[in-house]
């Protein structure tokens, strides 16, 4: 039984409502997000192109225009390094991966299972943004 957050005094966030993803290439991360997820594009301008998971909105924004949203803060260039991954649950991690291969996604990693009882795979957006399935 999950805890009722929002009764809790001291917690006053109830969930992650956005995530933005810095991308290069807008067109060709929009193209795998549709294909991949096989989700339709919730909003979209010629700047950024927003999905719907679940309750959280996932916003592919032109790394260009994201200097105005974060600034002081720069943005990192592809390549530099990885700080997190996403983590979405499936019901079968290796059928996943099979649906995954055949729209030509690359896995970085697994199917495995981990020390900790879980099976996971790993794969990367056009932003070089790490997804990862777990069971």
């Amino acid at each position: 039984m999950k805890p009722d957050l929002m009764k809790h005094p001291l917690v006053m966030i109830a969930l992650v409502a956005a995530v933005t993803l810095f991308v290069e290439d807008l067109d060709a991360a929009r193209r795998f997000y549709q294909d991949v997820f096989e989700f339709p594009v919730h909003y979209e301008d010629s700047n950024s192109a927003v999905f719907l998971f679940g309750e959280t909105m996932i916003n592919l924004l032109k790394a260009d225009e994201a200097h105005e949203l974060i600034a002081p803060a720069t943005v990192a260039p592809p390549g530099s390094g990885h700080r997190f991954q996403f983590t979405l649950a499936v019901d079968d991690v290796d059928a996943m991966c099979t649906v995954l291969a055949a729209k030509g996604v690359q896995l970085l990693s697994g199917p495995m299972d981990r020390p900790w009882g879980i099976r996971t795979a790993s794969f990367q957006d056009p932003g070089g943004h790490i997804w990862e399935i777990a069971h």
